[in-house]
């Protein structure tokens, strides 16, 4: 387990992978039963980030939502909010009942992440700008000399913003070895594949050129997203993770198809992908 900053409890770490592996089967369920009784929401993209979110949550991030010194996370691809509060859900922070309310009029829990949700510190929604929001609060945490670590969990499609690369060559100048950015590759965004809207390839040279140290992993193998979101003890510059991911992963009609960026979900329909998933862990 890393250092905790003064006053910050730190998160557990589960005993293996397994378990993240079974937090993530019930994610999944929670975000597709609660989107089904919603009226549909972003599910290929909410499937693909889980795995990264449940890691993230469950194992990297330090501290509680009330405590100054916690770690953050920005979610840029502020459509998988349903992911992130599944993920909340499971820690006891949403009553799992609530999120058939995401994007009910009224309902704080809004299609595109709000900080109205406990445990979400950044509202985002207009694409582009997480990355530099965490650039921001990295430089934050350095003038205030806190200890927290940042994290921007963006989807690749937005990368064609070029808000980030701006982010991105100043975190590198000012060597803000607390942030890391994790790039959901599912190469898939609305109207198509990132490859033939507006390629992105090649990204990892792209980062490395911008000075950031890049590692690739599948966004998908628990044991692997440990190794590489749990920092370094000396880190040096700021870091870029290519996870690469499946757009709508674990049901097998929605694996690599951009329709289901947007598309609802019948009872018929339900039922199958909750059969893919099995039961509960």
């Amino acid at each position: 387990m890393p250092d905790v900053p003064h006053g910050v409890s730190p998160s557990p770490r589960p005993a293996s992978p397994a378990q993240l592996h079974s937090l993530a089967t019930r994610a999944r369920r929670l975000i597709l039963t609660s989107a089904f009784r919603a009226g549909g929401t972003h599910l290929g993209a909410n499937l693909s980030a889980v795995d990264i979110l449940v890691t993230l949550h469950t194992a990297v991030l330090r501290g509680s939502s009330d405590e100054p010194g916690r770690d953050r996370l920005v979610l840029s691809k502020a459509h998988a909010a349903l992911a992130l509060y599944s993920v909340l859900a499971l820690q006891g922070r949403l009553d799992p009942e609530e999120l058939a309310m995401c994007g009910a009029t009224g309902s704080r829990l809004s299609t595109l992440v709000s900080t109205r949700v406990p445990g979400v510190d950044f509202t985002t929604g207009s694409l582009g700008q997480g990355i530099p929001m965490g650039v921001g609060v990295a430089l934050g945490a350095r003038v205030l000399g806190a200890g927290w670590r940042t994290y921007v969990l963006a989807g690749d499609g937005e990368l064609q913003e070029g808000s980030n690369w701006e982010g991105a060559m100043l975190a590198a100048a000012r060597g803000l070895d607390s942030l890391t950015v994790i790039v959901d590759r599912n190469r898939i965004q609305r109207g198509g594949s990132t490859e033939d809207v507006n390629a992105l390839e090649p990204l990892a040279d792209k980062w490395r050129a911008f000075g950031w140290e890049v590692l690739q992993v599948d966004g998908h193998d628990h044991a692997d997203l440990l190794d590489v979101l749990l920092p370094p003890a000396a880190p040096t510059r700021p870091r870029a993770i290519i996870a690469e991911t499946v757009k709508g992963k674990g049901v097998s009609f929605m694996e690599g198809r951009s329709e289901w960026h947007g598309k609802g979900l019948t009872a018929e329909l339900l039922g199958r992908a909750l059969e893919e998933l099995g039961p509960d862990d």
